[in-house]
């Protein structure tokens, strides 16, 4: 049954996520601009797509700061209201909770600090290979957030349920920990592979996140729900800037922390299983990028695509930039629908 305050305060911080997040990009920008944090297009072993997107150049990166502060600024200025004890509309928004959002927004913080901090690396060109962190790094970093999100659930949450759709619940002990790792740093990567084109990982996001909104809600957890209808807000607001051509990149400050806590919300509402389907586009390119690389060490350097992820071999086959962002966001949206038939189906089946 629809609880219709609960969808009003829902889309009310999704609306406010936007204004906020809209009203702060020229702030962000201006930063941006005045210390030349521009995008660095690297040039070692990646002849075709240098040539491709030289002309971005110096295009402002770390976009995503504009995305993890509106969710942060929100949580903080909306608990701190309830706990002066409005009992207004206003005093209702608040969306931060133990059980459901504290570990997805410390999450998100903590691993858009880190991104933030790789950002920065490559801007000034510290670190091998022109700058930043070597993948390996990157899945270090990863697996540490993750880890620590594994511990949170079994420890503190007492949570060891994998849920099959239209099979059951399971209990697996300690192998909860490992699957939960692997699920986090496979989205973080995917996302992070899916962030090469203007608009292309914000447009793919959007219905991950509104499918796992819409999920956390069925289930009656409306805090998680309201917490992905910020994001979503803040997404909005941030593709507005961002669509091709784009005023600036998400960065790895947002890839990185997005991938990270829609991997949390999947593990939060035990849907895990099909972040796969809701994600496709996502899961897409990260297995383009380990099919190239298996390719070039298994036959000496040959490759399957004239350059990974898929979205740049397409660029390298001759499709225009928008052409490739605008289907994979129609294919995101429609693998998003199939994914919410699919939960939905399974509570009443």
């Amino acid at each position: 049954m629809l609880d219709l305050f609960e969808i009003s305060r829902i889309l009310f911080l999704t609306f406010l996520a936007f204004i906020l997040a809209f009203a702060l990009t020229p702030i962000l920008t201006h930063f941006l601009f005045k210390y030349k944090l521009g995008k660095q297009i690297r040039q070692e072993g990646a002849p075709i797509f240098a040539s491709m997107h030289q002309k971005k150049a110096g295009t402002p990166t770390m976009g995503g700061i504009i995305i993890w502060v509106t969710v942060l600024l929100l949580a903080l200025v909306f608990w701190a209201l309830s706990k002066l004890g409005i009992d207004s509309f206003v005093g209702k928004l608040d969306f931060l909770s133990r059980p459901q959002t504290l570990l997805p927004l410390g999450a998100l913080i903590a691993s858009a600090l880190v991104g933030m901090a790789d950002d920065l690396l490559g801007i000034f060109h510290i670190g091998p290979k022109g700058g930043g962190l070597r993948m390996r790094h990157r899945i270090f970093v990863y697996t540490a957030i993750a880890a620590f999100g594994a511990w949170w659930f079994y420890s503190k949450l007492e949570w060891d349920i994998v849920h099959i759709p239209f099979v059951g619940d399971f209990n697996i002990g300690f192998w909860y920990i490992l699957i939960f790792v692997f699920v986090l740093v496979a989205t973080a990567f995917s996302v992070n592979e899916t962030d090469g084109l203007d608009g292309l990982a914000g447009g793919t996001l959007l219905p991950a996140f509104g499918a796992y909104g819409a999920i956390a809600y069925s289930l009656g957890r409306f805090d998680l729900a309201a917490f992905c209808g910020v994001i979503i807000g803040a997404l909005l607001a941030f593709l507005w800037f961002n669509i091709h051509p784009a005023r600036f990149f998400m960065g790895d400050t947002g890839a990185m922390s997005l991938g990270i806590t829609l991997g949390i919300i999947a593990m939060l509402t035990n849907q895990f299983l099909l972040l796969p389907l809701i994600g496709l586009i996502m899961v897409i390119e990260s297995v383009s990028v380990l099919i190239q690389v298996a390719s070039k060490k298994i036959r000496n350097g040959k490759k399957i695509f004239l350059s990974a992820p898929l979205h740049h071999h397409l660029e390298a086959k001759g499709w225009p930039e928008t052409k490739i962002t605008m289907r994979f966001w129609i294919i995101s949206w429609i693998s998003a629908a199939l994914g919410l038939i699919i939960a939905f189906l399974d509570k009443v089946v």
